[in-house]
């Protein structure tokens, strides 16, 4: 049963809660397209991932007979298949004596719970995955782990930009007390991520996530994992019904008269699934370097996690 404060008199200043901060959705690949989903075999979306091509190369006027190639494409699937909702009962009592702000009270604290589900389902996706690469962070020079980790990406061909490492909160401590990091200000649409950026490090943004274990980091491509959020149509039938947005999130709140009850319910909910981005090729077990197959069925080739580094403390 809920329960707000009921005194003499309240002062209304906001102090804060003691919450979590989300900051990954907008590090990760991520889209929120209903239309995409509607009519999907298994509510599966397929992405599709473009084919690696090797061009080949002859001498001029050698009559050399020309070779063709031929283009696969992959896909990886997400499946929409959590609903991470929120059911608030809100008696006529409590209406009508004890909330002063709907909205303060009862909107932005359920958002925010509904906001930390969906990232705890990206969070699982990411501590739960068979990675490529796994390194020991140095805590006497962290610096130089991650310049190891930026190799490993390198050498997998992953793109530069948009490149993070996500950290909990020990790592985070061991990196901010080396000589070797500099903080800088940084920018961005979203506040929280804005305040939990902590700077650059061998190329990458450096980004604390509360919702990690605090002995994990991930160094990883924006498009190393996606995750797909949608918000519910409202029903028609429901009085009073819309969706709002949380942190790029998108939820669907309605409030309803429960007749049996002789209450109010304040229900929102989010649809979410998420995958890791995962490539076919051959790993060079020597020199780590990945090269990706142009055909995805060739014998030997492996299918993996290249796009991202998992990175661990040491003892």
């Amino acid at each position: 049963m809920s329960e707000f404060i009921k005194a003499e008199r309240v002062v209304s200043t906001a102090l804060g809660l003691l919450e979590r901060e989300v900051v990954l959705p907008n590090l990760v690949w991520r889209w929120g397209n209903t239309n995409d989903f509607r009519g999907a075999k298994g509510d599966t979306v397929t992405v599709r991932l473009p084919a690696y091509f090797n061009a080949q190369k002859r001498a001029l006027r050698s009559g050399a007979t020309r070779v063709k190639g031929e283009l696969n494409e992959r896909s990886i699937d997400v499946k929409l298949d959590v609903d991470v909702y929120g059911d608030i009962p809100i008696t006529d009592e409590e209406l009508t004596l004890d909330i002063v702000d709907f909205g303060a009270q009862v909107l932005n604290p359920t958002l925010s719970g509904i906001g930390r589900g969906l990232e705890d389902e990206l969070i699982e996706t990411i501590t739960g995955a068979t990675y490529a690469h796994t390194l020991t962070l140095d805590t006497a020079d962290p610096y130089g782990t991650f310049v190891d980790a930026r190799k490993r990406l390198n050498d997998a061909r992953v793109p530069f930009a948009n490149r993070a490492v996500a950290v909990g909160s020990t790592v985070e401590a061991a990196i901010l007390k080396s000589d070797h990091f500099n903080r800088v200000d940084q920018s961005g649409s979203d506040n929280a991520l804005r305040e939990a950026v902590i700077g650059r490090i061998a190329g990458f943004d450096v980004v604390s996530v509360p919702g990690l274990d605090p002995d994990d980091a991930f160094a990883f491509h924006q498009t190393a994992y996606v995750q797909a959020a949608l918000a519910p149509i409202v029903p028609a039938g429901a009085p009073w019904g819309a969706t709002q947005s949380f942190n790029g999130y998108a939820v669907r709140t309605v409030r309803v008269f429960d007749p049996d009850e002789v209450e109010d319910r304040f229900i929102l909910d989010a649809w979410t699934g998420t995958n890791v981005v995962t490539d076919i090729g051959h790993l060079d077990e020597e020199s780590g370097v990945f090269t990706p197959a142009e055909d995805p069925d060739e014998s030997g080739a492996e299918e993996l996690l290249v796009r991202a580094v998992k990175i661990e403390m040491g003892s």
